[in-house]
């Protein structure tokens, strides 16, 4: 098949890239490289079912054409990481929603089957407080106040999925949702936030690893490999069709310990210091104290199960920074 990846020289676009030509299929990537890498998608420059197209998916002309000639289309391109988020806000919004718009539009006028990655950060502060419960997909969100610029990303990717779901319900369009929950691996960056990369890099040379808040909240993390398994095989599940689908592991750690546990898997001599959430992000930034995945949708339909435990997710991490 002809197959569309927007963002497809970013971290999880590139591996997915790497999936599709494995498979046999033909890839068209497009990538403005505002956070993706040329390097990430290097090793097949020379192959003939390859192609990358360095634009904007804000160019109307430029994605009706590569729309038009493919088959499906993976929409991974977003404005990603919590310090970018905090820096650049109207970037995060106008790419989030006006991007996915453009590609909701031009894919239902070819009627072309369409997977929309979409984010955890979507359930906001859900799992803050009394409530134990892992989130499933139906479970109401909870965001903050608009004044706090940290929600602005968690509600554009909210807005994402509500005109996806009012396209496949109005339109037809086929479309499919998959909630990501931290996936970490190979060629993530520690440039806009992401905590794996950032402890690992400073760690193996010795800098203190900067953990902000107590660091108590706790996060799950995907393997790479694991996610992009259930993507190609939500795309080829037509009952997938219409859904919103968990994609993570229920695997929970502490930041704490997460720090604890790179310094001993690096051998790092390195100080954990903890910063507070205002020194790092400014005044009036929020987290929050959980977020962990129920995956038993993705699980009956599609078998997914993580493979990667966070041990081997921090190994694949460390290997790839030391290399």
């Amino acid at each position: 098949m002809k197959i569309l990846i927007t963002g497809g020289a970013g971290f999880i676009g590139s591996h997915l890239a790497d999936r599709l030509l494995e498979m046999g299929d033909e890839v068209f990537v497009v990538d403005d490289l505002s956070t993706g890498s040329l390097k990430n998608v290097e090793q097949h420059q020379d192959q003939e079912r390859f192609h990358l197209v360095v634009d904007t998916i804000l160019n109307e002309a430029v994605m009706n054409e590569l729309v038009f000639k493919c088959d499906q289309i993976y929409h991974m391109a977003a404005a990603v990481g919590v310090k970018l988020i905090m820096n650049r806000p109207v970037e995060t919004l106008e790419t989030n929603v006006k991007g996915t718009e453009m590609v909701l539009m031009l894919a239902n006028r070819y009627k072309k089957k369409l997977l929309i990655a979409s984010s955890s950060e979507v359930y906001g502060k859900v799992m803050d407080g009394e409530n134990t419960q892992l989130l499933l997909e139906d479970t109401d969100f909870l965001m903050g106040s608009t004044t706090k610029r940290r929600w602005a990303y968690a509600c554009s990717k909210a807005l994402d999925e509500f005109l996806a779901l009012a396209y496949y319900e109005e339109k037809k369009l086929p479309v499919i949702i998959a909630r990501l929950f931290n996936t970490v691996g190979p060629r993530q960056t520690g440039q806009y936030g992401m905590v794996i990369p950032n402890f690992v890099q400073n760690a193996l040379i010795g800098k203190p690893v900067t953990v902000y808040g107590d660091g108590s909240q706790s996060r799950s993390f995907t393997y790479i490999g694991d996610v992009i398994d259930a993507l190609t095989k939500l795309m080829a599940e037509p009952r997938a069709v219409g859904q919103i689908f968990n994609v993570g592991n229920a695997e929970e750690v502490t930041i704490r310990d997460l720090a604890l546990m790179v310094k001993e898997m690096t051998g790092s001599s390195s100080e954990i210091v903890y910063i507070p959430y205002e020194k790092a992000y400014g005044p009036g930034y929020e987290d929050m104290q959980r977020r962990c995945p129920d995956i038993t949708r993705v699980k009956n339909l599609i078998h997914f199960e993580p493979k990667t435990d966070l041990n081997g997710i921090i190994q694949s991490v460390i290997d790839y920074y030391k290399k």
